[in-house]
């Protein structure tokens, strides 16, 4: 146990504080057991380090251990946790949950025995808290975490701090909002590196991030000033991401069958180089060589494990074998990172306003128009010089429009949508 709480002490004291992202004043860190749940890369550990060291500091009271840890192949979780406790422990996080074989059986009875305990862990975007051995669901209260909003992205690489707006703002408000945010920047100087290379934060083993040139030149640096093609690396590292996401997890954590592995990434390929993405299953099945009941078991796996993000005209009826509406990548960085030649920016348009939209709000397929958030406002997404034909006769319609820094009436800007966390 002494080097686990070494290597916690090294962690913790090496954290860096400087940037935060919005989610770790919203999560109730307080709760008996709190998951948190979420894809590779988004910064779920770094989460849990720097509330550690905020509420914490180099206190033994609580501790950070992962079950990743070789420790870990010889000593239960729970053995641990009972000597945790008995020397005053009182907070517990625990990440890579979901490595441990055993991990919702022993939650269960660390929560059932260790009532004083506060337990936070993390877990891959596929872990499944009802369904695991044993039902977490009724003392688990299981979040789920993404990326930077472009928001986010512009305070960590930039350094430029811009107040978080709720989509009401938005709507009744997009002009002062604008005009505030130009006092301070060129909105759209740094949005489409955003939608590129800016969601994932990427820390490194020493706390260090990648850290953009101010004025993009096609690369990144670490703050060390070591200079090196990042979009290129940046990209593959995602490539790795997806590969293990479907190679390692989906295996793991949903028993497919290593043998369709290639099938599987075919059919990311083929969503990544369509428009925005109405499913033919009959076509899809063909090309994927597959039978449409294994067809969308993949992509709701996929979907599961945030790489596709499904859009359906009810929020209610997300079933294993229902066809989605539209289909999605889950976030722009992953377009680019698949789609050499560039992906088609109508399509990274309405990526980038689903997966923003959606962290805080429901969003379904509309009768008329691109979305429909919260049942209640219609959303179509185009360039400068889109119109709101489409959406004239409708109510509380708008037109988001890329590649201006100022709306007027119904026609919102759409890097505004990046304010939202």
């Amino acid at each position: 146990m002494e080097i686990l709480i070494s290597r916690h002490q090294d962690i913790i004291r090496n954290a860096d504080l400087s940037f935060q992202k919005s989610i770790i004043d919203e999560l109730p860190w307080d709760e008996q057991l709190l998951g948190i749940k979420g894809s590779r890369g988004v910064g779920k550990t770094t989460l849990m380090i720097q509330y550690i060291k905020k509420s914490y500091g180099m206190s033994s009271k609580a501790l950070y251990i992962s079950l990743d840890d070789l420790y870990f192949t010889n000593h239960r979780l729970i053995d641990f946790v009972k000597t945790f406790v008995q020397n005053g422990g009182e907070h517990l996080f625990i990440d890579e949950v979901h490595k441990y074989d055993n991990w919702s059986v022993e939650l269960k009875n660390i929560y059932d025995i260790y009532s004083k305990l506060r337990v936070v862990f993390t877990g891959s975007s596929l872990l499944e808290i009802l369904n695991a051995r044993s039902d977490l669901s009724r003392r688990a209260l299981v979040y789920d975490t993404q990326g930077l909003s472009y928001r986010e992205y512009l305070e960590l690489f930039h350094n430029i701090k811009l107040g978080q707006v709720s989509l009401q703002d938005i709507l009744n408000n997009h002009l002062e909002i604008s005009a505030s945010v130009k006092d301070k920047m060129n909105p759209l100087e740094l949005f489409s590196n955003y939608l590129r290379v800016g969601y994932f934060p990427f820390y490194n083993n020493n706390s260090a991030t990648y850290n953009v040139e101010n004025q993009y030149d096609g690369r990144m640096r670490y703050n060390n000033g070591t200079h090196f093609n990042n979009e290129i690396r940046y990209h593959k590292r995602l490539q790795e991401i997806i590969n293990m996401i479907v190679e390692v997890e989906l295996p793991m954590l949903r028993n497919t069958d290593p043998s369709i592995i290639p099938k599987i990434k075919k059919l990311i390929y083929i969503v990544s180089q369509s428009v925005p993405y109405k499913p033919n299953i009959s076509n899809l099945s063909s090309l994927v060589e597959s039978s449409r009941k294994t067809l969308l078991e993949y992509i709701h796996y996929l979907s599961d494990a945030n790489v596709f993000k499904s859009l359906l005209k009810s929020a209610h009826g997300n079933s294993l074998l229902q066809k989605p509406d539209k289909l999605f990548l889950e976030n722009t960085n992953f377009m680019y990172a698949i789609n050499h030649d560039g992906p088609v920016i109508g399509n990274v348009r309405e990526t980038f306003f689903f997966n923003q939209v959606s962290y805080r709000h429901q969003v379904t397929y509309p009768h008329v128009g691109d979305f429909l958030v919260d049942d209640k406002y219609i959303f179509e997404i185009g360039g400068k010089s889109k119109s709101n034909k489409q959406i004239a006769k409708e109510e509380n319609a708008y037109v988001v429009a890329d590649d201006i820094e100022f709306g007027f009436g119904n026609k919102i800007p759409l890097w505004l949508f990046g304010l939202l966390y």
